[in-house]
């Protein structure tokens, strides 16, 4: 028999991790706009994701969606436990929208102030996403399928932590972007940034690798027990060696081997993500399972989502081909 809530959990599990690529360079462009301060360089920066960046939120749609239709408990404990952070993000994100776009029509005099909205709105959104994270991998409390937790139980020194993580990360994929998508003096100026992007990044991970074992124990417990422990050996010696690619390309001035090894290494810390959590879905209680919409809803869903997803994935890939070229002062770009 098939399993319906495994198939839904992969796809939830594939949807964000690509909301997580695509969405996280994006933001990672906000992160790093305050280091650009001309105007002539600031354009160049929104224009190599002006044609797709509102593209790349449809996947965190579609995980929302996903999740509510597919695990209806998880959907309301969830945004019960981490409603605060959830709603401040995507006040965040809608502001930075509404900044994108009123900044290519503002005026020489009130341009700056958008620009700030889409640094603070990038930085904002990044940061809740790593507080929602953590405060996620730390666990709910529930009792009958309720939430009975307190309205601030998200907010601890580990989401803050992990918080400031996400910035790292997103402001490091934004640079292997902008290596890809820039040239001359300004991809000059992001081959000199990402190694040092990469190796703050490289201690963050080692840090929450040390922390998260420590402070939770059945965490640990499941790391370095059978057969988890096997998939998890690995992933240290990967994460060194794609740090070490980083740097090398960086050396090397190639131009989409930063951007592909910073990808590798969001692979390696989402799936441990997954391996630490697995079975449970609301951490550390609730599995897929015991959370799963019945069989007819999960079957009727799923029809939706097998017509849907390709086209979502046609039109994603189709934007990022047709605007694969490089981004250079001067050009027309987004108005």
């Amino acid at each position: 028999m098939i399993d319906l809530s495994l198939i839904w959990v992969v796809i939830i599990a594939v949807g964000v991790f690509i909301y997580v690529v695509l969405d996280g360079f994006d933001l990672g462009i906000g992160i790093l706009f305050p280091l650009f301060k001309q105007q002539q360089e600031r354009d160049v920066l929104m224009n190599t994701v002006a044609p797709v960046w509102d593209g790349n939120e449809t996947w965190m749609v579609l995980g929302g969606a996903a999740l509510y239709a597919a695990f209806p408990m998880v959907y309301a404990t969830v945004l019960s436990a981490l409603y605060l952070p959830i709603i401040l993000m995507v006040i965040a994100l809608i502001f930075r929208g509404v900044a994108f776009e009123f900044r290519f029509k503002a005026s020489d005099r009130s341009r700056h102030f958008w620009d700030k909205a889409f640094i603070s709105g990038s930085v904002l959104a990044s940061f809740l996403q790593g507080v929602i994270l953590g405060a996620y991998i730390q666990g709910i409390k529930v009792e009958n399928h309720v939430y009975v937790g307190g309205g601030f139980d998200w907010l601890t020194p580990f989401s803050l932590f992990t918080g400031f993580a996400v910035i790292i990360l997103y402001a490091a994929l934004g640079c292997g972007w902008l290596i890809f998508k820039t040239d001359h003096d300004l991809q000059d100026r992001m081959y000199q940034l990402m190694p040092k992007l990469i190796i703050i990044l490289f201690l963050t991970f080692a840090a929450v690798s040390l922390y998260t074992p420590l402070q939770h124990p059945e965490i640990a417990e499941r790391w370095f027990s059978q057969p988890h422990i096997f998939y998890f050996s690995p992933v240290p010696i990967l994460v060194v060696l794609f740090t070490f690619l980083v740097l090398r390309a960086c050396k090397k001035r190639d131009e989409l081997s930063p951007f592909i090894w910073s990808l590798a290494l969001v692979f390696l810390a989402y799936t441990g993500f997954m391996i630490s959590l697995w079975p449970y879905i609301i951490p550390p209680s609730v599995t897929i399972w015991e959370a799963a919409a019945p069989e007819s809803s999960q079957l009727f869903a799923l029809i939706g989502a097998l017509i849907l997803i390709p086209i979502i994935l046609i039109y994603t890939g189709l934007s990022y081909w047709v605007f694969r070229d490089k981004v250079r002062m001067g050009d027309e770009g987004y108005h």
